[in-house]
C-alpha cells in the first residue's frame, strides 16, 4: 500500500525557512518522479514542484521559484522540501504527492 507521510510544518514569521519532509513507503520510491503540491485556505488545489526519480531534473511553479528547493534521498525514501523567504500567501496545507496519491498533509502558517 502506498504511504505518503508529510511533516515539518508549522508557524513562521515572514521571512523565515522551514523544511517539508514525506516519508515514502509501500512501492518502490527510487522508481518515482514526485511532487509538491499545497492548498491554500479556501483556494484549490495548487502545483509547487516536481523532481524526478533521481532527483537531477526538477521544476518549480512561478510563485516559489527561487525560494523553495525540492530534494530527495532514495536510500532514505525520502522527499524534501526547502521553504526559504517564506510569504503569507504561502500559507497552505503542503502534501507531497504520486500519480494523484497524496499524504495527510502538514500545514503551514506563514504570519506575523
Amino acid at each position: 500500500e502506498v504511504q505518503l507521510v508529510e511533516s515539518g510544518g508549522g508557524l513562521v514569521q515572514p521571512g523565515g525557512s522551514l523544511r517539508l519532509s514525506c516519508a515514502a513507503s509501500g512501492f518502490t520510491f527510487s522508481n518515482y518522479a514526485m511532487n509538491w503540491v499545497r492548498q491554500a485556505p479556501g483556494k484549490g488545489l495548487e502545483w509547487v514542484s516536481f523532481i524526478n526519480s533521481g532527483g537531477s531534473i526538477t521544476n518549480y511553479a512561478d510563485s516559489v521559484k527561487g525560494r523553495f528547493t525540492s530534494s530527495r534521498d532514495n536510500a532514505k525514501n525520502m522527499l524534501y522540501l526547502q521553504m526559504n523567504s517564506l510569504k503569507p500567501e504561502d500559507t497552505a496545507v503542503y502534501y507531497c504527492e504520486r500519480d494523484g496519491r497524496r499524504g495527510q498533509g502538514t500545514l503551514v502558517t506563514v504570519s506575523s
